[in-house]
């Protein structure tokens, strides 16, 4: 992959899981809080245990990371400092109280040249102790099916299923180039996209590997 799913944006629409955003200075970003607090509200309802859905802020024209020079947490009475990282991800709290009071969230970029978005990913990161076996891998899948069905909502999930990305499996993300090398695996560069059958559901077979496995993202197809 990384496809950074822009597909999400056809689920959006139809699913209305747009973010408010606009623009008041020619370099500031900013966007309503209330769109990230309904997404991660999803994710606290669910019980995942690696999947998540986290929040990047990339140049429009070059898809760049929009690298933050500062940021806010801003209601009609109180500021926060806003908690992002070298690859402009947004480390938001799940707050009512933000959400309740209409919170936005201020950013400067560092280039000022860059016009920032919002990109949302499903992905899992914390995966330190992750065992790659076929059973892991099959729940792993499955946590991220759930959660895009979950973010999609019942009208599209139930009702028009039909409009949703089909799902292949999961693209693990290493440190090392051609980390994995197996049946249904497949590796470009220091990325390997997993074809994730039902038979793996309880299969503890352990596929081998080479470096630290950094993240994961659900596989899907065109």
């Amino acid at each position: 992959m990384n496809k950074t799913f822009s597909w999400l944006k056809v689920i959006g629409t139809v699913a209305a899981l747009s973010f408010s955003s606009f623009k008041v200075a020619a370099s500031e970003f900013v966007v309503a809080y209330d769109g990230f607090y309904d997404r991660l509200k999803v994710v606290n309802k669910g019980e995942f245990q690696y999947a998540q859905v986290n929040f990047y802020l990339t140049d429009i024209a070059s898809n760049e990371v929009c690298t933050i020079k500062s940021g806010k947490i801003i209601t009609e009475q109180q500021e926060f400092d806003l908690t992002y990282t070298e690859q402009a991800q947004l480390l938001l709290p799940f707050d009512k109280q933000l959400d309740t009071d209409k919170a936005v969230i201020v950013v400067q970029p560092m280039n000022p040249k860059h016009d920032c978005q919002l990109k949302l990913q499903i992905e899992a990161t914390q995966l330190d102790e992750f065992i790659l076996t076929k059973a892991n891998l099959f729940a792993l899948d499955q946590e991220f099916d759930e959660l895009l069905s979950d973010l999609s909502g019942f009208f599209v999930s139930k009702l028009m299923w039909f409009l949703l990305p089909e799902q292949k499996g999961v693209v693990l993300k290493f440190d090392s180039t051609d980390a994995m090398s197996a049946e249904g695996v497949s590796c470009k560069e220091n990325r390997c996209f997993i074809n994730v059958t039902d038979d793996w559901e309880g299969d503890e077979t352990r596929l081998s590997n080479n470096g630290a496995l950094l993240s994961a993202t659900p596989w899907i197809a065109k």
